[in-house]
């Protein structure tokens, strides 16, 4: 988000190129064979379609992979509920591109789900049945482009500004659960910009001489950056879309296209070649594991026995980009020499009731009762609609990135997996 603040501002992000890079490895990691960087998250697919957009970067072809592709499935862009098909909307029209044949994505069908998600109050949100300021922003956002040409979205959209203007705070601010806060501020002002409304002169969104842009100024940290909260501290996700939302009164100010009507930037003919650095990446990843292993102890077992598992799942032309497998083998033979003075038999396998035994079946994962219950509302703008997408999340994170965890504190909530060999 920062990348499209910066490009849409005019600033610009300092190696362009190195950027692509980093996206086309992300996509040679995450992609599926539907074109979809997430199994669940079509957002995904919208906010590299916007980033690279922004950039010039032509999102039919990233490093051979039709990004658009990915938004075709109605069902899978609704899994979000109305935050999958607003973005969509949003990154379709970012360029007016055409939606690739084959699935049953039409922009008639995008904008019809996003209407059936609007409340009897005018606003939207991720759940409840009360407006939440952002994704009621974020709604007229998408629907903006069809305001004047699509009664039925003229008639929800100005419903849905009347609703903004009411549940606007006395000091100019928007918030929902945590109060008052900058990126629900940010997400009005695109969104009235991107209808060619003045924030700071509509008196609809000025309360008590104070409008929505200079109560976005209030959460302002000194030397740069915003804040999520007045109470709060610096925050990164509060500083990206406070800067995009300064981008976007900026541009229209200045009488140029609105924040995510990027027709106006030049794509690129062919985007550049970048090679394939899969078989490099994975070695680098078992050499860091070798590393970890560090002195070796009669505890080190569980992590040399992960170190030679991954280097075990390497191809052949992988294992030999590994810098430091003579590290394993010699961890590996102090390890039995310490076993063999402890009086242990260096060839007994991991106790089978050790629930961090990576070779053990992984047959089954729980998460324990009392864990999460609820949607954490920055999960909310993530996607998540139940907590159970949230476990799964979770469980999938651990266990592919670390197959002998048993206990791992992730985002702050605890989470105990067990592996059961019996299921």
């Amino acid at each position: 988000w920062i990348v499209i603040g910066l490009e849409r501002a005019g600033v610009g992000i300092p190696d362009v190129e190195a950027y692509y890079k980093e996206v086309v490895k992300f996509v040679r990691a995450e992609i599926n064979d539907k074109e979809q960087l997430h199994r669940s998250k079509s957002t995904e697919n919208s906010r590299v379609i916007l980033a690279l957009t922004a950039l010039g970067y032509d999102v039919t072809d990233v490093d051979g992979h039709n990004l658009l592709v990915g938004l075709t499935d109605m069902n899978y862009v609704t899994k979000q509920g109305p935050n999958g098909a607003i973005w969509a909307l949003i990154a379709f029209d970012s360029h007016d591109y055409e939606i690739p044949a084959g699935g049953d994505v039409t922009r008639e069908a995008l904008i019809q789900a996003i209407l059936a998600d609007q409340f009897a109050d005018g606003g939207w949100a991720m759940s409840g049945s009360k407006a939440d300021p952002d994704m009621t922003a974020m709604a007229i956002q998408a629907l903006a482009p069809y305001y004047s040409t699509n009664d039925t979205v003229k008639a929800a959209v100005d419903k849905a500004l009347n609703t903004l203007s009411e549940i606007q705070n006395d000091d100019g601010t928007f918030g929902s659960v945590d109060g008052a806060c900058s990126e629900s501020c940010a997400q009005v002002i695109v969104a009235l910009t991107a209808l060619g409304i003045d924030p700071t002169e509509d008196a609809r969104f000025i309360k008590n001489g104070i409008s929505v842009v200079d109560a976005l100024r209030t959460f302002y940290v000194e030397g740069g950056g915003f804040k999520h909260i007045m109470s709060g501290e610096l925050n990164g996700m509060a500083s990206e879309q406070s800067y995009y939302g300064l981008a976007a009164y900026f541009r229209f100010k200045e009488g140029k296209n609105s924040l995510y009507d990027m027709t106006d930037v030049t794509i690129k003919v062919e985007n550049p070649e970048i090679p394939d650095t899969t078989n490099e990446v994975a070695a680098e990843n078992v050499d860091k594991l070798i590393n970890a292993i560090g002195n070796v102890t009669l505890d080190s077992e569980n992590a040399i026995k992960a170190a030679r598992a991954a280097y075990d799942a390497l191809t052949a032309e992988q294992k030999a980009l590994v810098k430091n497998y003579a590290v394993l083998t010699a961890a590996e033979a102090k390890l039995a020499e310490l076993k063999q003075a402890a009086g242990q038999d260096p060839s007994d396998p991991t106790d089978p009731s050790d629930p961090t035994d990576p070779d053990k079946p992984q047959t089954k994962v729980e998460i324990t009762e009392g864990g999460i219950t609820t949607v954490p509302d920055s999960l909310k703008d993530a996607g998540f609609d139940t907590p159970e997408e949230v476990k799964q999340e979770m469980v999938e994170a651990i266990i592919e990135k670390n197959k002998e965890i048993d206990q791992k504190n992730v985002a702050h909530y605890a989470v105990t997996l067990m592996y059961s060999v019996d299921g």
